[in-house]
């Protein structure tokens, strides 16, 4: 019997078939409810929910076998598995479902989670597969009443699963109203008037297979045809990010609740319904009210060629969803661990494309980082040979197209600027070829030697050297207490001078950004310092791990850690901008 993350796999492409038909669908009617952004971004999402279910499956399955296993109050296996029983579970889990649905929308912790999926600004079939990634962490507790009853868990698998495919189609504008269907079942007429932000409409109708529930306890609206429902959020979510998507509502409660100065209210921030603030947080940061008449569209432009890469980039992803998922039950917990990192480092880059805020290489650079530094934590080396390379070669094709949208020659010292970040880039990449290979350390020491020289001399351009003695002192001191823990560790004879050579050069890079930042002051010089501070903490954890002990997932920690110095660098290196300085009284004068 397939898993459900197996029964997903299958459903998947018949989703996609749907999506594709409806699209066609309203193309036809002249009356299409896509942007292909959003749709990406929803499916994202969806993607983002499933494969992260791997790892909650625990709260909601293994929360409620052991509930069954221990306190049920009635044990009666051959009714729940009779046609009856199923069809008195499907309405059990459709009642439950009806209350945290409605507590979705009435409590603010509870809305952190389920915001997810209103905050589409379109309606369509790609909407209903926008769900939340940590729903399960809560939403475990409106089952128990089944598990209480005596419903087994495989049932109690099977109606979840019933009911969250039947909620797939209700989630379109093409279906009109269903005349006496509406009146007994959660359909797309109903279902647009809860995903809707207008007063009459909001917080209504949350039943996922039947509509009575609404009815019985007094949440139901019909849809008006005189008034189109106005989908989204009332606090628009404004970015294409999946992250900051699951994200957003947390942290707007959490900075509330810090902010708060009662106890009491600290707490109540998470309880009370959505838009609740403690009256003295609304007072120091007021926000301002919801006004329908205000409301804009997130789309921001794209080109023709970026929707294609970033197309054929998501459909890589679902690809790689889709055997994720195929594999999660049988494969190690470590390496679903691992490969959901570069899934979900892959749909960040495909969202951050789609917005405009990182570009094609940036794109390639982070999921090929991704790549290699999970295949060599796997030691899938034929992949990793592959993948380490290729971040280099994206990171120097990246400053290329910088080096391309310059003028000369008012642009000469920007570009010599870009090369040199290039020359390093190279070097770099040099070192990462050299370090795949068995007895070729010292040549990978000596590239990377020289990268780190170029890097000083670019870090220089613009400021004197090392502006800031204490950074200097501070990365020399580090420098010298490393090297003095590797010799002890068992550091070869022969590679003291190199690496003391090496430790130096490093040392000397990570203070003259450092230097740089305390002389310039700009956000791009701080993430440098940092970029330049982190390349310190992989060539640490390399260097323990190669002379002094092995520690489980060292190459993971060297390349992540790496590759987040190296990205750093390449997309924030900028020449810097003179400070500002405030003129005198006497020079005003």
């Amino acid at each position: 019997m397939p898993s459900p993350s197996q029964i997903i796999v299958f459903a998947t492409p018949v989703f996609l078939v749907l999506i594709l038909l409806e699209w066609a669908w309203g193309k036809r009617k002249q009356r299409n409810t896509y942007r292909m952004a959003d749709a990406i971004n929803s499916l994202g999402l969806g993607v983002l929910s499933q494969i992260s279910a791997v790892f909650m499956s625990l709260l909601r399955i293994g929360i409620y076998t052991a509930a069954f296993e221990y306190v049920a109050l009635w044990r009666a296996d051959a009714f729940w598995t009779s046609w009856y029983g199923w069809l008195v579970a499907l309405l059990f889990y459709d009642l439950c479902y009806y209350w945290l649905h409605r507590m979705g929308h009435e409590s603010a912790v509870l809305w952190a989670a389920h915001v997810v999926h209103h905050q589409s600004q379109h309606y369509n079939l790609s909407t209903a597969l926008r769900q939340t990634s940590s729903g399960a962490l809560l939403g475990w507790i409106f089952y128990l009443p089944m598990a209480l009853a005596g419903v087994p868990p495989v049932v109690f698998g099977v109606v979840a699963l019933i009911d969250l495919l039947y909620q797939f189609w209700v989630h379109t504008e093409h279906v009109p109203k269903l005349s006496w269907f509406d009146r007994w079942f959660c359909s797309p007429s109903n279902h647009r008037v809860h995903h809707a932000v207008n007063d009459r409409y909001l917080d209504k109708n949350y039943g996922g297979i039947l509509i009575i529930w609404d009815r019985i306890f007094g949440s139901f609206k019909e849809e008006d045809e005189r008034e189109k429902p106005l989908y989204g959020t009332r606090a628009p979510l404004n970015s294409w990010d999946p992250l900051w998507a699951n994200a957003e509502v947390y942290w707007a409660l959490a900075q509330d609740s810090w902010r708060a100065r009662r106890w009491s209210d600290k707490l109540r921030v998470w309880l009370k319904p959505p838009g609740w603030r403690p009256p003295d947080v609304a007072a120091r940061w007021p926000k301002s009210p919801f006004d329908i008449t205000t409301v804009r569209l997130f789309e921001p432009p794209v080109s023709r060629g970026v929707q294609w890469f970033a197309g054929i980039q998501f459909i890589a992803l679902l690809a790689g969803a889709a055997l994720f998922l195929w594999r999660a039950d049988s494969a190690p917990l470590i390496d679903s661990a691992l490969w959901f990192g570069v899934l979900l480092a892959g749909l960040w880059a495909v969202g951050g494309l789609l917005q405009g805020r990182i570009g094609i290489w940036q794109v390639l650079m982070i999921e090929s980082a991704a790549l290699a530094s999970v295949t060599a934590a796997l030691g899938l080396m034929d992949g990793h040979r592959v993948f380490k390379p290729m971040v280099m070669v994206c990171a120097i094709a990246f400053v290329a197209t910088r080096v391309r949208a310059l003028q000369a020659p008012t642009d000469k010292s920007r570009i010599r600027f870009e090369l040199l970040l290039a020359l390093g880039l190279g070097f770099s990449m040099l070192g990462d070829v050299a370090l795949m290979f068995e007895g070729y350390f010292i040549p990978g020491l000596m590239a990377f030697l020289f990268a780190h020289l170029t890097y000083i001399a670019l870090f220089k351009r613009g400021v004197s050297w090392f502006p800031s003695r204490g950074a200097l002192l501070a990365t020399l001191s580090i420098g010298l207490g490393m090297y003095a823990f590797l010799w002890v560790g068992g550091l070869p004879p022969a590679l003291r001078i190199p690496v003391a050579a090496y430790v130096i050069v490093i040392a000397l890079m990570a203070a003259q950004a450092i230097g740089r930042f305390r002389a310039s002051g700009d956000r791009e010089s701080l993430m440098v310092a940092l970029g330049a501070s982190v390349f310190m903490l992989s060539d640490a954890l390399l260097a323990i791990n190669r002379f002094v002990t092995p520690f489980p997932l060292a190459q993971l920690g060297v390349l992540v850690t790496y590759y987040v110095a190296q990205i750093l660098i390449t997309v924030y290196a900028r020449p810097v901008r003179a400070p500002q300085v405030r003129p005198t009284i006497l020079e005003s004068a």
